[in-house]
């Protein structure tokens, strides 16, 4: 079938042009031709992995270990070959591929790869700055940042695959015969758009409607919770399908023997480059964690970061490099981080004091109050099922999982699919409980959430890592339009959790209510509870009582002073409040603080007699962007009630977040922390 050409707009491409040398820490390879090529030593990619993590762990930031190190022989073969073909036909790279990571989580690996290269100006000190508030180098790849180095963004696994889609149906309107080339984990072979775009493009492709396309899958059966084929279900008839769908199917049975992948992605390239109507994956047998031994075994295969201490650094890159010479480069990087923990401990040698009994409430994560109020319910005898999707160890679900395994499921990485399942269970008269990253719930789940009110299948979904409280992560995967997405969906119920006593608490009411309006012949509303990933005090008020549907006044210095204001904070920031009422005190200011924890149906009985006694000013502030957020939706609701109210809103305006070490971090550029509140208030007065 003849494509008729369509001339597109202009758009200049940003990636950095080919490397003119070969990488720093290289092997030697063959080629079809018998000609030799130098690419990226695997084992360099591993060693750098390692130490930019350990960088990252400093600051106090997650990483990942186990993608990158598996992918690390295909990363090093792919960019070889894409660089020489390049440099033989006179191009640059990007004018004759398109290279797209869909696995988020190995981005750190071409970082590494592309540092070794020199490419777009990256080198071992730029490394060690991974995912800080300086650095471009985000925890996933991000083009809006690094538009040198990264085509697409990525970080939510499966939505890299189909924008790459697009790219090669625009090379074939445009007539171009460029090759898309997608990097895709079996992890993100679970997502339904993963799973459309494997039948899209072999259908198109038949029509000659898509150019060129290579996609490369990594498949070691193991995902962030663990092992694919154990925890939720094998990935086996999935990959046997694609033939069926029209791929031309390689497979790669060993991808870690680096001149196996050059050779299969060189005949590859050739393949399609003849034949664009027959689209080819090559599907890769790799291990998680390779380099490690320790890290291989792990049940998730060393998915973060599997090191403690830099002093474990030099048997790590000891065993990467095979007990083989490690390049002086990377052991003064080592050295560097070990000293660098060895004067932080002396530090706070001399530094520290003698305990006291402390009268502050314990800090731990929101995620524990969850945990209870579930197993608690469970074991009451109420018929609670937990669907998750790969997250229930970062959600606070997975001791439920651990007590209940009969009333648990891992539905793998597909968080549309975890709603709708839930819904079913719901309409069959269990109490379902969703969980996900706050990020992937909204955006995935937002639909699904909707057919699930029309169905009258209300859920309860336990959503965390709100706003910049997946700070390293960077803007993939920072919900900033959380409450936007899902508060207008007609029965849901948006809460925001602050700590672990509110988290048991509400969580508790919220179950006990959906099973008394369901033996009460009514439909509960599906309630979604949002929550941070730090830690935060176990209450921030002795014996405050929760209640749904209730704000909760935390603080009151108002009757102490002439002058006072109202600070409504929401979920994370609940802590920056509190300091700026102590710094408003100081002054000579009141301050009510009021956690603002139902968010779409606000309590307008507390919050209006707390506008009665502090004036009617009022300061909202949340990680959240202004349109659409708690601040809108509550000062909305208190203009329609008649209610005088003078505000500062503080929220995020027109932009995305990037990765920092710390949701602090964010806060304070962003003008969310404590001392941009404490200005807003007196901003009022």
């Amino acid at each position: 079938m003849t494509q008729t050409r369509l001339t597109p707009l202009p758009v200049r491409s940003l990636l950095a042009p080919t490397p003119k040398t070969p990488p720093r820490y290289n092997v030697q390879v063959q080629l079809q031709s018998g000609d030799a090529l130098k690419i990226a030593d695997p084992r360099a990619t591993r060693a750098m992995v390692a130490l930019m993590d350990m960088n990252a762990a400093h600051g106090g930031a997650a990483s990942h270990y186990g993608g990158p190190a598996a992918f690390a022989e295909l990363m090093s073969a792919v960019h070889g070959l894409m660089f020489f073909e390049a440099q033989k036909n006179r191009v640059e790279w990007h004018e004759a591929f398109h290279f797209v990571n869909d696995a988020g989580h190995c981005e750190n690996g071409l970082y590494a790869l592309k540092a070794n290269y020199g490419f777009a100006d990256l080198n071992i000190e730029a490394l060690k700055k991974f995912r800080s508030i300086e650095s471009v180098l985000t925890g996933h790849g991000e083009a809006h940042l690094f538009p040198q180095g990264v085509l697409v963004s990525n970080g939510p696994l499966g939505s890299g695959l189909p924008q790459a889609q697009g790219l090669a149906i625009a090379d074939a309107l445009s007539g171009r015969k460029r090759i898309t080339v997608c990097a895709l984990s079996d992890g993100g072979a679970m997502e339904g758009e993963a799973k459309e775009s494997f039948a899209a493009i072999p259908g198109l492709a038949k029509r000659g409607k898509v150019a060129p396309f290579v996609l490369i899958i990594s498949d070691n059966r193991t995902k962030l919770s663990g092992r694919i084929d154990q925890d939720s279900f094998s990935m086996e008839p999935t990959f046997q399908s694609l033939e069926k769908l029209g791929w031309r199917v390689i497979h790669l049975e060993d991808g870690h023997q680096l001149q196996a992948c050059v050779s299969t992605l060189e005949e590859v390239f050739h393949q399609v480059m003849i034949d664009p109507t027959v689209p080819v994956v090559i599907h890769a047998r790799t291990i998680k964690g390779k380099g490690s031994k320790k890290a291989e075994a792990s049940a998730t295969g060393a998915h973060g970061f599997p090191l403690k201490k830099a002093e474990e650094l030099p048997a790590f890159l000891s065993e990467i490099y095979e007990n083989q010479q490690v390049p002086a480069e990377f052991t003064s990087w080592a050295e560097e981080l070990m000293g660098y923990e060895k004067k932080k401990a002396e530090a706070v040698a001399v530094n520290a004091k003698p305990s006291t009994p402390s009268s502050q409430p314990r800090q731990e994560k929101i995620q524990v109050g969850v945990a209870a109020a579930l197993i608690q319910a469970r074991r009451a005898g109420l018929p609670v099922v937990s669907v998750s999707a790969d997250l229930q160890g970062s959600t606070g679900v997975a001791e439920f999982h651990k007590e209940f395994p009969d009333s648990a499921l891992d539905i793998g990485i597909a968080e549309a699919n975890m709603v709708s399942t839930a819904t079913g269970l719901s309409i069959s008269g269990y109490i379902p409980i969703v969980d996900t990253f706050a990020q992937f719930g909204v955006t995935k789940g937002a639909l699904p959430l909707t057919m699930a009110s029309l169905s009258q299948g209300p859920v309860i979904g336990i959503f965390s890592h709100t706003g910049f409280q997946d700070a390293a992560d960077g803007a993939s995967h920072q919900a900033l339009s959380f409450f936007a997405q899902v508060s207008s969906i007609p029965h849901v119920e948006t809460y925001s959790l602050s700590c672990s006593s509110e988290a048991e608490a509400m969580l508790s009411q919220a179950l006990t209510k959906f099973a008394e309006d369901r033996r009460a012949g009514r439909v509960p509303p599906s309630r979604i509870f949002f929550l941070g990933r730090e830690n935060f005090p176990q209450f921030y008020r002795e014996g405050v009582t929760y209640e749904l549907g209730r704000a909760t006044v935390v603080a009151d210095t108002s009757v102490e002073h002439k002058t006072s204001v109202t600070i409504a904070a929401q979920g994370s920031l609940l802590s920056e409040a509190l300091k700026a009422a102590a710094a408003l005190n100081a002054k000579g200011i009141g301050a009510i603080v009021i956690h603002n924890s139902p968010v779409n149906h606000p309590d307008m009985q507390t919050l209006t007699e707390s506008l009665r006694k502090t004036g009617g000013r009022l300061v909202t502030v949340e990680e959240h962007r202004l349109v659409g957020g708690m601040g809108e939706l509550l000062t909305h609701a208190l203009a329609m009630a008649g209610e005088p109210v003078r505000v500062k809103s503080l929220g995020v305006g027109d932009h995305f977040g990037q990765s920092a070490y710390s949701a602090l971090d964010l806060y304070k550029k962003h003008g969310l922390d404590a001392t941009a509140i404490t200005a807003a208030a007196q901003a009022l007065l």
